[in-house]
């Protein structure tokens, strides 16, 4: 029983020309012609552009999952930890539908990785559920999602978004654990419920547990600050699985009670132990072996249960009319009047009474189940992308950190059949050991620096061995080398965004008013105080996220969300 919202797609404004980095920055930081990357940059653009409309399925994910691995290749190369780019990123709540614009590129990260996680969830609720691959499939889509929600929840910090806040990803966590374990119970179910005392008994814990969850998902739904944005008929649809698994938990026992009475070829023992474990206590004056026993005792027990299940079954239909999407889905209605009416047969069949003389109020059940339903992290390395800007060099040296000296020209003469220099390293590689006497040396050369290309050749990506070898290989003749000095990197100034931080103290904003330029100065000579409508403890920079609406920024990024989760499916069935 898992009716869906119908999914809403991915939409995207036009990307801009340049990219989301400026052409000019490869000039400038790296001392190379923008125009030689102009393939690069039209498979970056392109990939992003395919994102807005991944397939429902392994390969959409896949494709999500490549584009995230890049933008850490992009971050890298051409977001300075040390300003800003101009470049204005715009994303959509999917629950609110307020843009949101951040100059950061991890806003656009942590919006690909909810995207990751709608699309496991849309991949989850395709399944054909009347197959055990089907079902199976299901499970670990549901358990894919959470585990990417748990990542982003973990991992950024400083989201604007109100639907990647930490509370709403808590909510959202809870609400795929919970279709799991819906699945799980269909699963068991699936072959058909044997009318016998174990199996029964197997079912009661196991469906309970459904309640359970669904409870815990309604509460977290119905908490501030999340209350407000969940949309109305998820809530009551939780409310109303919630009360009708906990209702199917109470029919089972009765059915355990009304159906089976102890027989002489019975083991008692087995049965009394087993019956106990669906109880935290039972009602004063029984006792679970005399229960057993006694057959009026089993009729009232099993009578009080079913009565209980009635009570559950007629809440749940009547929330389900409070909420005209749901009073409008026919599936639902009539799986919620089937099993009221099962309960009310069942119920009608034991041997009349005084239902008066009765007082035995059934026992809450035990929820337990034998199928653990946890998150599985994502699983990026299994995603094998290659930088596209690759040619710029290895990463760890040529990156938006770094800053070098503009390549300078270097002949190389080989004195007595020796260079002056040593070199070490891996790629690329570094002058060591340099004779500062040696002609390299007088022309300019300095201890450290990188040599980038030797004879017009690049070689950045050359080791040791290679680099020597194409240096020796001209023989006494003047070669030409292009090396390149480190400077100093100026400390990291800190940005009010979405921030991605890994073992880091957290702070968590959920919309907090923009500061304005010319108050910049005052707030200099104040100290800095907690950011409007934020929760969480204040990290050591005590940072701010900002949420303003679009403006007409050059090189300006738009993108909306995936459908944010889907809860319902009309093509499932009820016990």
């Amino acid at each position: 029983m898992t009716d869906t919202l119908p999914p809403r797609g991915c939409q995207t404004a036009e990307p801009a020309e340049d990219g989301y980095f400026r052409k000019d920055f490869i000039l400038e930081h790296y001392s190379e012609d923008s125009s030689d990357y102009e393939d690069e940059i039209a498979d970056l653009m392109d990939l992003r552009q395919a994102c807005r409309t991944p397939s429902r399925d392994e390969a959409g994910i896949e494709m999500l999952i490549s584009y995230f691995l890049q933008l850490g290749y992009v971050e890298n190369r051409f977001f300075p930890p040390t300003r800003h780019m101009g470049i204005l990123f715009t994303w959509y709540d999917s629950f609110t539908g307020v843009p949101v614009c951040q100059q950061n590129l991890s806003l656009e990260k942590a919006s690909i990785l909810f995207n990751i996680g709608a699309l496991y969830t849309q991949i989850g609720t395709r399944c054909n559920r009347q197959t055990q691959a089907g079902l199976e499939n299901a499970v670990e889509a549901f358990q894919r999602a959470a585990g990417v929600l748990s990542y982003l929840k973990e991992t950024f910090t400083h989201t604007p978004s109100y639907d990647m806040s930490p509370a709403m990803l808590n909510v959202l966590v809870k609400m795929m654990l919970a279709q799991a374990q819906e699945c799980v119970f269909e699963q068991i179910g699936l072959p058909g419920i044997r009318n016998e005392f174990f199996t029964l008994v197997k079912m009661t814990q196991e469906v309970a547990k459904v309640g359970e969850v669904y409870m815990l998902v309604n509460t977290a739904m119905n908490q501030e600050p999340v209350k407000e944005n969940i949309p109305y008929s998820w809530s009551k649809l939780a409310q109303i699985k919630s009360d009708h698994y906990k209702a199917l938990a109470h029919y089972f026992i009765a059915t355990i009670l009304c159906d089976h009475e102890l027989q002489s070829g019975d083991d008692e023992d087995q049965q009394e132990k087993a019956l106990s474990q669906l109880y935290d206590y039972v009602p004063e004056g029984l006792m679970i072996l005399s229960v057993l026993k006694d057959k009026v005792q089993r009729k009232q027990l099993g009578k009080a249960h079913l009565r209980k299940a009635i009570v559950y079954h007629e809440e749940a239909l009547r929330v389900c009319g409070l909420c005209k999407k749901l009073r409008n889905i026919d599936v639902l209605q009539e799986v919620l009047t089937a099993a009221h009416k099962r309960s009310l047969l069942k119920y009608a069949q034991q041997e009349t009474e005084d239902d008066f003389l009765s007082l035995i109020q059934a026992p809450d059940i035990v929820p337990k189940t034998e199928h653990k339903i946890e998150t599985i992290a994502p699983q990026f390395s299994k995603v094998k992308v290659k930088d596209f800007f690759h040619r710029l060099g290895p990463l760890t040296v040529f990156s938006a950190k770094q800053r070098w000296t503009a390549p300078r020209t270097i002949h190389i003469h080989h004195e007595a059949g020796e260079l002056g220099f040593s070199l070490k390293g891996g790629s690329p590689v570094q002058i060591y050991c340099l004779d500062p006497a040696c002609a390299a040396a007088l022309m300019g050369l300095k201890e450290g620096d990188y040599i980038v290309s030797v004879g017009g050749v690049d070689c950045k990506w050359l080791g040791v061995n290679e680099v020597l070898e194409k240096l020796r290989s001209v023989g006494e003749q003047p070669i030409e080398i292009e090396v390149i000095s480190c400077q100093d990197t100026a400390a990291s100034t800190h940005s009010k965004s979405a921030t991605y931080s890994v073992g880091m103290q957290k702070t968590y904003s959920l919309i907090c008013l923009a500061m304005e330029e010319d108050k910049i100065d005052q707030t200099k000579k104040a100290p800095l105080k907690l950011p409007f409508l934020s929760w969480g403890t204040k990290n050591r920079q005590k940072a701010a996220s900002t949420l303003c609406l679009p403006s007409a920024v050059a090189g300006s990024s738009q993108f909306k969300k995936l459908s944010p989760f889907t809860l319902l499916n009309t093509e499932s069935s009820l016990y």
